[in-house]
C-alpha cells in the first residue's frame, strides 16, 4: 500500500518539485498551499507523514504542528519541516511543538527521498 504525504508550501514551484519527486518515489502525494489548508486535508485524508514549509500566509508552520498534534490521529505521525530557515529558535520550537526533523532548501531530490523512507522506516 503506497503511503501518502501532505506538503505543505505556500510556494507553487516547490509543491510542484516536491509531488514530482515524491510521486516518482512511488508515494501519493496531497498538497495545500498554507497551514490552514493542510489542516483541513489532514483532516480529509490520513497521512503517513506531514512536510511543512514555516513561513506561509494565513497559518505558518509551527501553527500547523501545534495543531496537528492536538488531533489524535495524527499524535505519532512524522512531521517533517522543509525550510531555509536557519533560525535555532524556530526550529527548537518546531521541535517542541512535535516535529521530527527538518529538511533544507533547496533540497536534493535522491537525499530527501531517502529521508523521507528513513522515517517512514522504509527499507530501499
Amino acid at each position: 500500500m503506497k503511503k501518502t504525504i501532505l506538503t505543505v508550501d505556500d510556494s507553487g514551484s516547490m509543491r510542484q518539485m516536491l509531488a514530482y519527486s515524491l510521486t516518482a518515489a512511488g508515494f501519493n502525494v496531497i498538497q495545500a498551499v498554507n497551514g490552514f489548508d493542510g489542516l483541513n486535508q489532514a483532516r480529509l485524508h490520513k497521512m503517513d507523514l506531514v512536510l511543512t514549509d514555516q513561513n506561509m500566509p494565513v497559518m505558518d508552520g509551527l501553527t500547523l504542528i501545534k495543531n496537528l498534534r492536538s488531533l489524535d490521529e495524527y499524535l505519532t505521525t512524522p512531521i517533517l519541516m522543509l525550510t531555509t530557515e536557519n533560525n535555532h529558535e524556530i526550529k527548537e520550537m518546531a521541535r517542541v511543538l512535535g516535529a521530527n526533523g527538518f529538511v533544507d532548501k533547496p533540497f536534493d531530490p535522491d537525499r530527501f527521498i531517502h529521508i523521507i523512507q528513513e522515517v517512514l522506516g522504509i527499507n530501499k
